[in-house]
């Protein structure tokens, strides 16, 4: 019990009139409230030093068109973050800052760039650390397309490719160390950027993989030995699946499966069966047997799925 005359303890005298006023409540409010607010800077410092994805983050997609700047640079023989065998035949990529990269998430999709001298497609290969949101670092090859090399930077304006067309179909190719136990798969020449990777062996359903930042899908505990089927679809909706995929690390297995195409026209009825009596192609170093696919068109809209709300 408070002594009469006495301030309670978290009260200081006002003055003479004997009010009293809670400084020290309003000391206590305020250092906790600076506490919380140097939290939330430092976090997102953390999170930028350490390069986390954006909360908002989401590959170029659609009809919006983005403007901003370009610089070059040359990957060499890698296949970049997004971890493939190696740049495209022609040498037309780009990487993307943190925010459009999104964990991987625009991996193989492709983009045109437009610049001071003409235009240009290249495909997502690569994460570049250096890059806001509205920077892009074009391959050499790309950058000379669409503004002079002695520029070293361009202003440029770019756009997601919808349904780009591709040579051949669908590729999946085992990540080293994937096993019966843990399945990883990285899926190639898509065309769009991806949404969701499931997967099952020849029991069971399809099982939805989880994307990781180096391109490649996984199954924690694994689905078996195989073979498998895998099922991709894309931010429009349009899904492919192709079966017959064998748990071969390291070498590309190329389907028949098409998920990204100007004019989709998926059969309305089921394909004839492969002859018996058809011998399948001889596996190379890095290149196994085609296997089997089908492709549904579940949405031909430009506008994406699950678009992120910021």
């Amino acid at each position: 019990m408070t002594a009469p005359g006495t301030a309670p303890d978290n009260d200081t005298p006002a003055g003479n009139n004997g009010t009293l006023r809670s400084s020290r409540r309003v000391r206590h409010w305020l250092a906790g409230a600076g506490v919380t607010a140097l939290a939330a800077v430092l976090g997102i410092v953390l999170a930028v030093r350490g390069g986390a994805t954006p909360a908002c983050a989401a590959p170029p997609t659609g009809n919006a068109v983005h403007k901003g700047k370009a610089s070059f640079y040359d990957a060499g023989r890698s296949g970049g973050n997004c971890s493939f065998p190696g740049p495209p035949a022609d040498l037309l990529y780009v990487a993307l800052g943190s925010s459009q990269y999104s964990g991987s998430a625009a991996c193989g999709s492709y983009l045109e760039v437009s610049g001071p001298k003409g235009k240009v497609r290249v495909m997502v290969m690569d994460q570049c650390g250096g890059c806001g949101t509205s920077k892009i670092d074009l391959s050499t090859e790309a950058f000379t397309r669409i503004a002079d090399r002695s520029q070293g930077i361009a202003s440029v304006t770019y756009r997601a490719v919808v349904n780009p067309p591709l040579d051949g179909g669908l590729t999946f190719r085992m990540k080293g160390g994937a096993s019966k136990y843990w399945f990883a798969v990285q899926v190639g020449n898509h065309g769009n950027p991806l949404r969701s990777v499931e997967a099952k062996g020849p029991a069971g359903g399809f099982r939805k993989a989880a994307r990781q930042s180096d391109n490649h899908w996984t199954i924690a505990d694994g689905i078996g030995p195989g073979p498998y089927s895998i099922r991709v679809t894309d931010v429009y909706g349009r899904q492919a699946t192709a079966t017959g995929i064998r748990m071969v690390t390291k070498q590309v297995q190329r389907s028949t499966a098409v998920l990204a195409s100007a004019s989709p026209t998926p059969s309305s009825s089921p394909a004839a069966p492969p002859s018996p009596s058809a011998a399948p192609p001889s596996p190379t170093p890095t290149e196994s047997v085609a296997p089997t696919a089908t492709v549904e068109a579940l949405a031909g809209a430009a506008a994406p799925l699950d678009r992120p709300r910021c």
